[in-house]
């Protein structure tokens, strides 16, 4: 239970007086001590209440991001681990999956940093950049963790009155999202011409973006899912975990054994009864699905932002996917030396300036031929880009004819 309204007034008092000593003084070993004070008989309720609190009196968003990591850091270290549990799929329990998944991305990237600190032979030096830049594009992924927790979980705890996480949180969300496109753009460019005291350089500015990616990851779980685990109800959650696939899972896929029976009772009807009129026919839900699973080519749609939207799933795909890529940047699906092609072939679709990107690779034992195809609506405004990939080895060995009479019975 919270404490009385005077005494977290007071612990509220004592939050001004550290933002201001850390204005005026810039001393993290004192704030770190009062922050204990704060948070020491504080649940994660009451800590977000006195957020709120100061907030409500002026206080600006932007210092409470000052001291947000500092918050957290004290947070994790005085309080109780939180971390309530949900069956597997539970929007809450796939947050938790992905903040789990993230933290071992980072200790990854964060080994290769360190690693390519002694690393002085120029060709071994680009091919770690080269991996860093590539696990920092995978790190890309917190973005859709972001967007479900600000787009999905957000506005049901706003609802209950709990605006503090979504001005504070998302603000830090924002500049996690900045810091890692400034590092990765910088790590590009530098990846071929490096020095050792630029070399440090990056990995400073590697380390302190992961730093805030963990920071993050501490304030949702001690913080923020247990409040929402304690505050929301069983329909809100079932109406997040609704919304929530529109904005794509963060390199882990969700599990499946919590599914709302209502929702999931009228999602599957109204996909599988009612037809879709198209200008040459009709089909319903259950026949499109079958012809994109019998198609004998994979595909890949990205939309008009450059996201992947939608990919088929036959019984024997070329390239593997997996649902977790859905909602992410094309770019960062393909190996940093190729991101320069990839962006090519996106900005001459979308100018108009090509309409088809073709090639043709050996790919385990298969002749693999890929081809990009600019996708435009009857005005010829650009839609996005669908990728056709088949197997054509079979083909490639085809001669004379066989036709239709001569079918085997």
């Amino acid at each position: 239970m919270s404490e009385p309204l005077g005494r977290q007034s007071s612990k509220a008092e004592l939050m001004k007086e550290i933002l201001r000593g850390l204005r005026e003084h810039g001393s993290v070993e004192e704030a770190r001590r009062k922050f204990r004070e704060v948070v020491g008989s504080a649940d994660p309720h009451e800590v977000v209440a006195i957020e709120q609190q100061l907030l409500a009196e002026g206080v600006s968003v932007a210092e409470l991001c000052q001291v947000c990591d500092l918050h957290s850091q004290v947070v994790q270290e005085v309080l109780p681990p939180q971390r309530p549990q949900f069956p597997a799929g539970h929007p809450a329990e796939t947050f938790q999956r992905e903040n789990q998944a993230i933290l071992q991305l980072v200790e990854e990237i964060a080994r290769q940093a360190d690693s390519w600190l002694s690393v002085d032979n120029p060709e071994k030096e680009k091919a770690v950049c080269l991996t860093i830049l590539e696990k920092l594009h995978q790190l890309f992924d917190v973005d859709k963790h972001y967007k479900r927790k600000e787009y999905c979980l957000f506005p049901y705890l706003e609802r209950h009155g709990i605006t503090g996480p979504s001005q504070v949180m998302w603000a830090k969300d924002d500049e996690i999202r900045q810091k890692l496109n400034l590092v990765s753009s910088q790590l590009a460019a530098a990846c071929t011409h490096l020095d050792s005291v630029r070399k440090r350089e990056l990995v400073g500015l590697v380390k302190e973006v992961l730093a805030h990616v963990v920071e993050m990851v501490n304030k949702e779980e001690n913080i923020l899912l247990p409040m929402a685990a304690r505050i929301l109800s069983e329909q809100e959650w079932e109406e997040i975990w609704q919304l929530a696939p529109q904005y794509g899972w963060c390199l882990v896929e969700p599990g499946n054994d919590y599914q709302p029976r209502k929702l999931a009772q009228q999602t599957t009807g109204t996909a599988s009864n009612e037809a879709i009129q198209l200008p040459t026919g009709r089909l319903t839900y259950e026949q499109l699905l079958g012809i994109f699973r019998t198609l004998p080519v994979d595909l890949t749609f990205v939309d008009d932002n450059d996201r992947v939207a939608y990919f088929s799933d036959g019984a024997e795909r070329i390239f593997d996917r997996n649902v977790a890529i859905l909602g992410r940047k094309v770019q960062h699906c393909h190996p940093p030396k190729s991101i320069a092609v990839v962006e090519q072939i996106l900005n001459d679709f979308r100018s108009g300036r090509r309409n088809v990107a073709e090639f043709w690779i050996q790919f385990r034992g298969k002749f693999v031929h890929i081809r990009y195809f600019a996708v435009r609506d009857e005005k010829g405004r650009y839609l996005g880009t669908l990728e056709v990939t088949q197997d054509i080895s079979r083909i490639r060995t085809l001669e004379g004819e066989r036709r239709l009479l001569q079918y085997d019975v």
